[in-house]
């Protein structure tokens, strides 16, 4: 089958994948329409691998995914041929330690396809098994499902840490995961929500989606240092990871307040002001992807709870490399990219 691999960095192209198999017990076939170029799917492209995890090439990408159901496995239950469907992209074994406590996240056992574990899904065909496909509700357009995963990623934020009623948040980076950020902490109750990036048409839909203040990082630390009179906010939202940003965050972290970080570094060894971060009794958090939250995404968008006006571009399959290009020179205004099956 047509799939696109990654075989240097910034280097993508046509790759042929086997024919799928047919789906085994407990598992359904899917035909992908479209799939979402994340954040960590750069990281793969421009860097040639994440934190101390290197490339493996060739290396298919791609984890945002959605497609329809065409063959289903014995045991299959929940799940039926035409069925619309998103893709979780981490299976996970459900017996460990982790899975049994709910932490699939960290099952023991993982593998994560679009990693030197098991190729993504810019391809046409993946099997999966039943309770990694979550349905696409009805009113929801193909496009608008990729935005599940990135949406379920925000859900599982929003299970480590606490947005109250009157709570100060600043968010720094306004990619597609920056500007959720955004509307989840809105919506949750945050009465005033900051926005940091370097790119003026990102803070503009950062904006539309929620932000109350969009500058760029030092200036919107002057602002909320100026608002709040040198206390800082409740929650920081860490979007980017980058070295500039995160001791900015610890920085802008009030007394007893909570700093996340969800982007990922580009270096392997970052400095972190842990000095400043003790004076005040923060909490810094990490996380890692989204712990199954798929359903519950869905549910959101579906009830229009999360603007969709940040997916501006699609390309089909074999101008997947243009995709990549365009977001990694940050042109044409891009915010979403989607790559179409």
């Amino acid at each position: 089958m047509r799939s696109v691999a990654l075989v240097a960095p910034r280097v993508l192209e046509p790759y042929t994948l086997p024919d799928p198999p047919d789906p085994g017990p407990g598992e359904v076939l899917v035909k992908l329409k479209a799939v979402g170029i994340c954040g960590s799917d750069m990281h793969w492209y421009l860097e040639g691998g994440i934190g101390h995890s290197v490339a493996k090439y060739p290396q298919v990408l791609g984890h945002e995914p959605v497609g329809e159901i065409i063959a289903i496995g014995t045991g299959v239950h929940h799940r039926k041929v035409g069925d619309r469907v998103s893709i979780e992209p981490s299976i996970t074994c459900g017996h460990c330690y982790w899975c049994l406590k709910g932490q699939h996240n960290n099952c023991s056992a993982c593998v994560f396809l679009g990693s030197p574990q098991a190729p993504g899904l810019f391809r046409e065909y993946a099997v999966v098994p039943e309770h990694n496909a979550d349905l696409i509700p009805d009113n929801l357009t193909w496009l608008q499902g990729t935005l599940i995963e990135p949406l379920a990623v925000i859900v599982h934020v929003l299970e480590l840490v606490q947005v109250r009623m009157g709570d100060t948040v600043a968010v720094l980076g306004a990619g597609p995961i920056g500007m959720l950020c955004a509307s989840m902490a809105k919506q949750s109750g945050a009465a005033r929500v900051y926005v940091g990036d370097k790119l003026p048409h990102r803070r503009a839909m950062a904006m539309g989606m929620g932000a109350d203040l969009a500058l760029p990082v030092p200036q919107l630390a002057e602002a909320i240092l100026d608002e709040t009179r040198g206390v800082g906010v409740d929650l920081v939202l860490d979007a980017a990871g980058a070295i500039e940003t995160i001791n900015t965050g610890i920085a802008l972290t009030r007394p007893s307040g909570t700093y996340l970080i969800i982007g990922i570094p580009s270096v392997r060894e970052t400095m972190v002001d842990l000095h400043t971060a003790m004076a005040k009794e923060i909490t810094i958090k990490t996380l890692k992807r989204s712990n199954h939250k798929g359903a519950a995404a869905a549910q959101l968008l579906a009830a229009g709870r999360v603007r969709d006006s940040f997916l501006t571009h699609t390309f089909p399959l074999n101008d997947t490399a243009k995709g990549f290009e365009l977001l990694a020179n940050y042109e044409d205004n891009v915010g979403k990219v989607v790559i179409e099956v």
